[in-house]
């Protein structure tokens, strides 16, 4: 961490904090493993007048500690912190520079760089983990592909049922949708994409360089979402069933793909084998749910008031009654021995995407990931957090996500926010503080298997937030219909391809939501869940992103460090690092082109980079 000061000195002059562990420069993390010594070391000019410097560090909630550093001469300071002894948590600490008449503190910006102000700011973030804390190697690098399955590929072979409608026509606007957002709405309408369909087009997602298959949720349910879970143990035969999931697993195995689920295990439908609401479920399996009936040995999974029209349900969503995980039948189910989770693994499944991860208990979520690793040590658990998973407070209480007992990623949602305000905005100094924030708060094995998004279920179509100027504030019936005219198709395009290449290139796993590489637009759900426009493809978008999944198999992606290396208006520059490999990703959304000092052959055209940056482009050079 280098800062020049302007408290009281000259423009040129400089002072140094640092952090080394195992004798290498971690001044860019923030995150160790508690078997390590944290050494911090300090240069600082005379003409800063610092006589003692003291680290002040204080366990999450708990009173501040100060550490005073070593003076070793000539305006060196050291300090050795030994984690092991202060032990695994959160930790929040500043720097005091004292001058004899004042006192300096550093102000942390992004967590590694900061600015001396008068009197204590923002503090860094230490998180220490468990020594062993490792996530799953095969990951790491790896590109990952969302399908939402009813709308992916139909290979009609799967059962229709007859409470359901079926839109016959593949490429038919969405005509089912609230009166306003937000509004119910049955989600009843299905276009037929199954799991068959999914196995069917496993070479085309090779041809994207595809390593991991994330599934919405495949489990037995009466909507086409199937967030309204209805029973666990069953594939909904309208994807195939079991037989279709199995023959998924067998020919994504032949290809190296993993396959990962959806865990929607904070709530059911009321559609369910647990609740049973509309009796649909009673004599299936010799017992009845939850709803009016006391016995039922799934009564105690659910919390009801002063009568069975009263219980707790998912932000007060009816159809989706809360399950109790408190009762420990209920959290065992899924995350026992022979539980849901574990179950899942063994049959061969990659891991899990937990849905509303911030609702899982701390307990769930360790029994869950003890049972699954105990079952599978590669299988990947990945939470929904939708902000910096490493200080995260969720209902009240901080979350200790990341260290080494609970998830091995998050789906990283504020590099979503950031990468749109930059392309946005052109704000490069803002981007370029997320990115090392982030970098800097979480286990570097975590950094690594980041779910990276632009675009998922539970958001307007990437395509459309960057070309389009006109959705916003349209009504649902406009919307259905809604598309982009030419130009500014043209410049989502343009900002989507300098976008996803970021996407693919910072630390973490890009998770590329179907049709996206497409061209498939749309707004707010259930409009961001079009079909695939099989036959109707944007070809030049589809051949950039299979560009981009070639580019992924450099190794230096799936483990190489990141640093910044400048960032300004419309324009971001960084670095991965590995041995003595290095890569540079330089972008430029303004709109002109930008001359830098960067050179290279650049590894999507195989050409020379002459230090160029066309408008609205990102480039990659080694």
């Amino acid at each position: 961490m280098l800062v020049k000061l302007n408290h009281e000195f000259s423009d040129n002059t400089e002072i140094k904090l640092e952090k080394f562990t195992d004798g290498k420069n971690a001044s860019h993390c923030g995150a160790f493993s508690r078997a390590r010594i944290l050494d911090f070391k300090v240069t600082a000019p005379r003409s800063c007048g610092v006589r003692d410097v003291v680290l002040r560090l204080s366990h999450d909630g708990e009173k501040d500690c100060d550490y005073p550093f070593e003076s070793l001469g000539g305006g060196e300071f050291s300090l050795s912190l030994d984690l092991s002894r202060i032990g695994e948590g959160l930790y929040w600490y500043t720097v005091l520079f004292l001058r004899g008449e004042d006192t300096l503190f550093a102000s942390s910006i992004d967590n590694v760089n900061y600015k001396l102000i008068p009197k204590e700011g923002n503090r860094f973030r230490l998180l220490v983990y468990e020594e062993d804390f490792t996530t799953p190697q095969w990951f790491h690098g790896g590109t990952m592909y969302q399908i939402f399955p009813d709308r992916f590929f139909r290979s009609g072979r799967s059962p229709q049922r007859e409470d359901a409608v079926y839109e016959n026509d593949w490429y038919a606007p969405i005509s089912q949708y609230g009166l306003y957002p937000g509004a119910a709405v049955k989600n009843n309408l299905f276009y037929g994409g199954d799991l068959y369909g999914v196995a069917e087009k496993l070479d085309y997602l090779c041809e994207l360089g595809v390593t991991v298959i994330y599934l919405n949720p495949v489990f037995k349910a009466y909507s086409n979402h199937k967030y309204d879970t209805g029973d666990y143990t069953e594939i909904d035969p309208c994807l195939g069933g079991r037989e279709a999931f199995e023959l998924l697993l067998s020919e994504a195995k032949k290809r190296n793909i993993r396959v990962i689920l959806d865990g929607v295990f904070n709530h059911t439908g009321d559609d369910s084998l647990y609740f049973d609401r509309y009796r649909h479920y009673n004599s299936e399996k010799g017992h009845g749910g939850a709803y009016k009936d006391p016995d039922s040995p799934y009564r105690s999974w659910y919390s009801f008031g002063e009568d069975d029209e009263t219980y707790l349900s998912w932000w007060g969503i009816k159809i989706l009654p809360k399950l109790n995980h408190k009762d420990e039948n209920c959290r065992r189910y899924f995350t026992g021995e022979n539980g849901i989770g574990a179950e899942y693994v063994k049959r061969g499944t990659g891991g899990w995407r937990l849905d509303v991860a911030d609702e899982l208990s701390d307990d769930f979520l360790d029994e869950f990931r003890a049972t699954v690793k105990a079952a599978d040590p590669e299988a990947v658990i990945i939470g929904e957090v939708w902000e910096n998973a490493a200080d995260k407070i969720a209902y009240g209480k901080r979350r200790r996500y990341f260290r080494g007992r609970q998830l091995d990623s998050v789906m990283n949602y504020p590099f979503r926010t950031a990468c749109i305000n930059f392309l946005k905005t052109k704000n490069g100094k803002a981007f370029a503080e997320t990115l090392t924030e982030i970098y800097s708060s979480y286990p570097k094995c975590c950094c690594d298997s980041l779910m990276n998004i632009l675009g998922t279920h539970d958001t307007d179509r990437i395509l459309t937030v960057l070309g389009d100027g006109r959705y916003q504030g349209m009504s649902n019936h406009t919307l259905s219909t809604h598309k982009m005219i030419d130009n500014e198709y043209d410049k989502g395009v343009r900002l989507l391809k300098a976008a996803s290449t970021i996407q693919y290139t910072v630390y973490g796993v890009p998770s590329l939501y179907y049709g996206d590489e497409a061209g498939v637009e749309g707004g707010r759900d259930p409009f961001c869940r079009r079909t695939y426009p099989w036959g109707h493809e944007d070809i030049g978008l589809l051949s950039h992103y299979k560009s981009l999944g070639q580019l992924r198999r450099d190794p230096v992606f799936a483990e190489g460090d990141f640093r910044v290396l400048e960032s300004g208006v419309g324009f971001i520059a960084y670095e991965r690092v590995l041995g003595d490999k290095r890569i540079t990703v330089i972008s430029n959304v303004t709109g002109t082109d930008v001359e830098t000092q960067y050179r290279g052959r650049d590894m999507m055209s195989g050409e020379e980079f002459d230090g160029t940056v066309p408008a609205i482009s990102t480039v990659v050079i080694v």
